[in-house]
């Protein structure tokens, strides 16, 4: 079995998410790729985070009618910062020796990754794929690292957080049933 295993803080998870998790699974013919809301993430402790599971529910919901992704209370449930090693480590008990994990993220996280905790570890475990994203060069690509090119979108979270506040539209930005949890719980206002 290979399963991709998408890591973030989806605060909030939106299209960009999608499209790169779908691609993905294509190009590296992955059986499934499972999205992990983190619950503390390391990397991003002045970032405004809506609470953890408001951030699962948004996943939950942007996931719906794909059977090829599935989303992963793991670090949530864990309640403490989330670290990729110890999901990679759980996931590979869960799942088996044989199963042939892949690591996703963008480019933005390629600058900072010898900051992670065990990152050679990570490396072990995982086949670590980094994907294109917009304003992030993909230079010298490190040893162990592969790389992936998705369509470009110029969406983040931080831009949706943003449009919120400032009162403006997020819609075609993230799938609607997450857009309408937002509006419900009063999101990012």
């Amino acid at each position: 079995m290979r399963i991709g295993i998408l890591g973030g803080t989806f605060n909030p998870i939106h299209v960009g998410h999608l499209v790169l998790a779908e691609e993905a699974r294509e190009k590296l013919n992955l059986d499934k790729v499972i999205f992990v809301p983190a619950y503390i993430p390391p990397h991003k402790k002045d970032e405004e985070l809506a609470e953890p599971n408001d951030r699962f529910k948004m996943v939950e919901l942007a996931l719906r009618g794909n059977s090829d992704f599935e989303v992963s209370s793991f670090e949530i449930e864990a309640k403490t910062t989330s670290y990729s090693v110890e999901t990679l480590k759980a996931f590979k008990q869960k799942y088996g020796e044989e199963t042939k994990l892949f690591f996703i993220t963008g480019a933005d996280s390629l600058g900072e990754i010898y900051s992670w905790k065990e990152i050679d570890q990570i490396f072990k475990l995982s086949n670590f794929i980094v994907a294109n994203r917009p304003g992030y060069e993909i230079g010298n690509v490190p040893n162990g690292i592969d790389v992936v090119t998705i369509t470009s979108l110029e969406i983040s979270s931080s831009l949706i957080r943003k449009k919120l506040r400032e009162g403006k539209s997020i819609r075609y930005l993230v799938p609607e049933p997450v857009r309408e949890y937002i509006i419900a719980r009063r999101l990012y206002r």
